[in-house]
This record gives C-alpha cells, structure tokens and sequence, in this order.
C-alpha cells in the first residue's frame, strides 16, 4: 500500500467529516446512497442515510482491473480505491468543484472496477494513454484522473487528448482539496 496515499485520502476524509459535522452536526449524508446497504452507514434517515469511512475488509486491490486490460497499474490507484469504505465527497480544488469517488461497499467495489475497465477499454480503442478517473465535474465530459503512465494527476475531457497536469501525484494532489458540502 502506498502510505502517503492512503494517509493524504484519510486525512481528506476526517477533514469532509469534520466539516459536516461543524456545519450540520452529523455524519455526512447522503441521498443517492439511500437504500444501499455498506458498511459506513450510521443511520438511516426517511430518504438518506449518513455515514463514516470504514476499513476496506477484506483487503484488495485492483488487480481485477489489471488482469482483464493486461496492464499494471499505478501503486496510488490501487492504494486510493482500496484505502477506505466510505461515501463520494464533495470538494474543491482550487477553482474546481468535484465529487472524488470511493468505493461504498464491497458490491459497488465490483462495480467500479467494471467502470474502470470501461474507460480504458475505451482509451484503448481511441489510442489514447491510460488515466484511470478519480472524480467528476460538473461537466459530464471532463474528469480528474491520474496517468497510468506517469501517475501525476489530470483534468481530461474523456475520449480526447486534452489533458491538464493538476498535480504531480494523488498524495500531492489530496491535501490541496477542500470540502465542498
């Protein structure tokens, strides 16, 4: 595991708790994961659930991803999936708002790596170089991802060339997020 990674994601998480929990007293929440059943539910409201991030037992990795696209990936891309069960946060970068996506149980995991497969099937019928997303925009077409190739993190519109450098690696790129409730 890749230790800066995993402890720039967790303290990006204690400071989103935090946050939550001095603007609204309580666990974060969560309307689209009602009904879903993880391991980082608290309680459960008429149409939410709240949450805390939970170990991610039994431990894995993205080896699943790298077995169906023949393709190793980066030590942080296994580290940031696998660190955490807990819920998307809200956050910003800089002038950027984004959701950065976690695993929220063991089934969406399976999910998520099915996703994960998806996009680089897709670069790689496109020729393009191998991001794997961490996040969304507003704008459906625009991500933050992290290079396969050189694991520094990236705005990419998806199925383009268009890339912007945003930081040079995910443990770098975590402790400058602030979140966005």
């Amino acid at each position: 595991m890749d230790l800066e990674t995993s402890d720039a994601l967790k303290a990006f998480t204690r400071r989103y708790c935090a946050a939550w929990q001095q603007q609204y007293a309580s666990d974060p929440r969560s309307e689209e994961l009602y009904g879903v059943p993880s391991p980082c539910i608290t309680a459960t409201g008429e149409d939410a659930v709240f949450w805390q991030p939970q170990p991610f037992l039994p431990a894995q990795d993205l080896g699943g991803v790298e077995k169906a696209i023949e393709i190793a990936l980066q030590p942080s891309l296994h580290t940031f999936y696998t660190a955490q069960f807990a819920g998307d946060m809200r956050a910003r970068f800089g002038e950027r708002t984004l959701t950065l996506l976690q695993a929220w149980s063991p089934e969406d995991f399976l999910r998520l790596q099915e996703n994960l497969i998806g996009h680089l099937v897709m670069q790689r019928r496109l020729k393009l170089s191998p991001t794997l997303f961490i996040a969304t925009l507003e704008s459906e077409l625009d991500v933050i991802s992290v290079c396969n190739l050189s694991g520094e993190v990236v705005l990419e519109t998806v199925g383009t060339r268009r890339k912007t450098v945003l930081s040079a690696s995910l443990a770098s790129f975590l402790p400058h997020l602030e979140p966005h409730l």
